[in-house]
């Protein structure tokens, strides 16, 4: 088994993370932030990865410092559970993986290069997603109201984070979409698809997937 985990201890945020490559899709997140903890369970079913996630911070600042960290930690995470890239008997893992999904109107493609950051030096994301302006949406409860936002374009800081920390390459294209629950929902369904094949064991495979004989 595949396994990391992990804390970050920051004067803003606090975040614990396990995580298993080979699991089966279980999750259990609570990150103070529910549309994130949402689409976090959403990577881990779709990418059949075992995730815990519980973490915290000021996001009576805002969600900016808790997003980008928990995308840290889960880059470091996944980044620990490849150690040398290899499986059992030294069989190399699949390296490339990509994935296509559609999200009612919204149609995303992802495409996941595995590179270790330490030996390569090459993370990078290519993120061609827009989502709509959207207005603040109020959720009534009998008691009061709560106002219930997320701001979108934190999801390219929680991706741009993972992929430093993880040392992997990935992109990112919208095809079309409107909606941007749907647009999420497609993002994370496919990167949690596209990594799953990328990190999968080929038994045909010896070493490394590289000429260079390392990643």
């Amino acid at each position: 088994m595949r396994k990391a985990r992990l804390e970050r201890k920051t004067k803003e945020t606090k975040v614990k993370i396990e995580l298993n490559l080979d699991g089966k899709g279980n999750s259990k997140i609570h990150t103070t932030v529910p549309f994130l903890d949402h689409m976090l369970a959403l990577f881990a079913k779709h990418g059949l990865f075992d995730l815990k996630i519980e973490a915290k911070g000021d996001t009576e600042i805002d969600d900016h410092h808790l997003v980008e960290d928990i995308g840290i930690t889960l880059g470091e995470a996944i980044k620990k559970c490849l150690r040398e890239k290899r499986g059992a008997h030294l069989k190399g893992i699949n390296r490339y993986g990509y994935a296509l999904i559609p999200m009612d109107e919204s149609l995303v493609s992802s495409k996941v290069d595995l590179t270790a950051v330490d030996i390569s030096g090459r993370p990078y994301l290519v993120y061609q997603v827009k989502f709509k302006p959207t207005s603040v949406p109020v959720i009534r409860t009998r008691r009061k109201e709560v106002i219930a936002s997320f701001d979108f374009s934190l999801l390219k800081e929680f991706f741009r984070a993972l992929v430093n920390s993880a040392g992997i390459t990935l992109h990112f294209r919208l095809e079309h979409g409107e909606n941007n629950h749907h647009i999420a929902e497609a993002l994370f369904k496919s990167f949690g698809k596209a990594l799953k094949m990328a990190v999968e064991i080929n038994q045909r495979i010896k070493g490394v997937p590289s000429t260079k004989g390392r990643l």
